[in-house]
């Protein structure tokens, strides 16, 4: 099992990127926000899971150790597969997502892309106990993130009526967010249409 890989990233893209390590170069689908935290062409270490199919072989990539186990640990979970587990973490670190699950929050867990109301109670149900206890601070910053996530759809959503695909508005709006947190909806909006006329140009 690969379990970690450290090597120069040759590719970052809005879904994925490549880490070459001794000559071979290795493809990893990750979160927009570990993709945002890659340089090409700087030395990095991540943490990775390999998903293994009759047909296929998938290399996942994470920011530490922390993230890829919660990842294996919501493969557990029923009707969840890796791709809905990715999308668990690219809306929610694992300690903020342990604190929604301890305070049972199905609401938030509806946040991520994919999962309704029934998913998200199995989450809560299925997860009891396997995820370990949340910070303090973990349960204070869990409404300012579910906050955070509203902002994000409604902006991702405000660029597709624009005309752009949901991966590129994805990237975009999490470019503006990482470049000034403290943007409201408008600002983020504005930021993230600068960044997709510039990358038309």
């Amino acid at each position: 099992m690969i379990s970690s890989l450290t090597g120069t990233i040759t590719y970052r893209g809005a879904e994925s990127a490549v880490i070459e390590v001794g000559g071979v170069g290795f493809a990893f689908l990750a979160t927009a926000t570990t993709l945002s935290e890659l340089r090409e062409g700087a030395e990095h270490r991540i943490a990775t899971a390999l998903v293994v199919r009759e047909d296929s072989l998938t290399l996942f990539g994470f920011s530490d150790e922390d993230e890829r186990d919660t990842f294996n640990i919501l493969q557990s979970v029923s009707g969840i597969g890796p791709k809905i587990a990715l999308a668990v973490l690219g809306v929610y670190t694992p300690d903020i997502l342990r604190a929604e699950v301890a305070k049972e929050n199905v609401s938030a867990l509806q946040k991520v892309p994919g999962i309704g109301k029934k998913g998200a109670q199995r989450l809560i149900l299925e997860l009891a106990g396997k995820l370990g206890a949340p910070t303090s601070s973990a349960l204070g910053e869990a409404a300012g993130v579910a906050a955070s996530v509203d902002t994000g759809n409604e902006v991702i959503q405000a660029l597709m009526n624009f005309g752009w695909s949901e991966r590129d508005s994805l990237a975009a709006y999490e470019e503006a967010r990482k470049a000034n947190p403290e943007a409201d909806i408008s600002e983020l909006l504005r930021s993230s249409l600068q960044i997709m006329n510039r990358r038309r140009v």
